[in-house]
């Protein structure tokens, strides 16, 4: 199925690496919260390479708030790149946390 063929409100997943100055900023945390306003789920985690990963899954207009945070002004840090994938949301995730 090509992207515009998807049905409209299909829940997707969207998997990001955040690098930059994230870690030890309240990046997860603010990241958590944003994501808990915008009705998402998932989990954001520190990497031992010093990004931060974020799993997300919900519809595509609450993605892309998320998407628009984490390389906005209102993130906490300074992140220079944010790697993005996308696939079909699994639906494993009862709410979102940080780990």
């Amino acid at each position: 199925m090509n992207e515009q063929d998807r049905p409209e409100g299909t829940e997707r997943r969207l998997t990001a690496r955040v690098t930059g100055d994230v870690q030890g900023v309240g990046f997860r945390y603010r990241a958590r919260g944003r994501a808990v306003q915008l009705g998402l789920t998932g989990v954001v985690s520190n990497k031992p390479d010093g990004s931060v990963r974020l799993v997300a899954e919900g519809r595509e207009p609450a993605l892309d708030g998320l998407r628009e945070y984490l390389r906005g002004p209102e993130a906490p840090g300074v992140v220079t790149g944010v790697e993005e994938s996308f696939s079909p949301a699994t639906g494993e995730f009862p709410d979102f946390r940080a780990e």
